[in-house]
C-alpha cells in the first residue's frame, strides 16, 4: 500500500512541477509592443520641463524614439529625425526621444553636439523602453492621439524618406 501511495505522490509532484514550470515560463515572456497595440502608459518630464504621456502629448501623433549617445545607428538617424520634427511639428507631430544613457554628461554632450530640436529626456534605468519590450536601439513607435501604436520602427531610418512622410501624414 505504501508503494502505491508513493507512486501516486510522485506522479502528483511531477504534474505539479510541470504545471509550475508552465506558469512561470509564461510570466517570464517580455511583452513586446507592436503596431495595433495600445501604447503602455508612462509619464515623463522632458529636459525643457514638458510633461508627456502617450494619452496627453499635445499633438496628433507622438513619435517615441528610444536611443543612446553611444549607439552609432542613433547618431546616424539624428539629423533626419531633427529635420522630420522641424517639418512635421506644425502638423501636430511631437517627437519625444528617450535616452537610456546612464552617463548624464555624455547625454547632454550629444544633445548639444547634434543640436537636437525635439523633446528629449533620460531614462537610464530603461523603465519606459522595457515596458514597450524594446531591447535594441534605436527603436521608435508612432502613437496616435487615441494612444494606439500605428507603427513600430526597429533600427535607424531616414525620417525624411518621402514614402515614410506620406504614411505619417495619412495618420494625421
Amino acid at each position: 500500500m505504501n508503494r502505491q501511495l508513493d507512486k501516486i505522490l510522485l506522479g502528483a509532484i511531477a504534474v505539479l512541477a510541470v504545471a509550475l514550470v508552465w506558469v512561470v515560463s509564461g510570466t517570464l515572456e517580455a511583452h513586446v509592443v507592436k503596431a495595433g497595440d495600445t501604447a503602455p502608459e508612462f509619464r515623463i518630464v522632458t529636459d525643457s520641463g514638458r510633461t508627456i504621456t502617450p494619452s496627453n502629448f499635445g499633438g496628433k501623433l507622438l513619435v517615441l524614439n528610444f536611443w543612446a549617445s553611444w549607439c552609432p545607428p542613433c547618431v546616424e538617424e539624428t539629423p533626419s529625425l531633427n529635420a522630420f520634427q522641424q517639418q512635421m511639428k506644425s502638423q501636430g507631430v511631437v517627437v519625444l526621444a528617450v535616452s537610456i544613457d546612464a552617463n548624464e554628461k555624455l547625454y547632454h554632450r550629444f544633445i548639444d553636439r547634434y543640436k537636437v530640436a525635439f523633446d528629449t529626456t533620460r531614462d537610464p534605468e530603461s523603465n519606459i523602453s522595457a515596458s514597450y519590450g524594446t531591447f535594441q536601439i534605436p527603436e521608435s513607435y508612432i502613437i496616435d492621439q487615441s494612444g494606439h501604436v500605428r507603427e513600430k520602427i526597429i533600427s535607424n531610418m531616414d525620417w525624411m524618406d518621402p514614402e515614410f512622410l506620406a504614411r505619417v501624414k495619412s495618420y494625421l
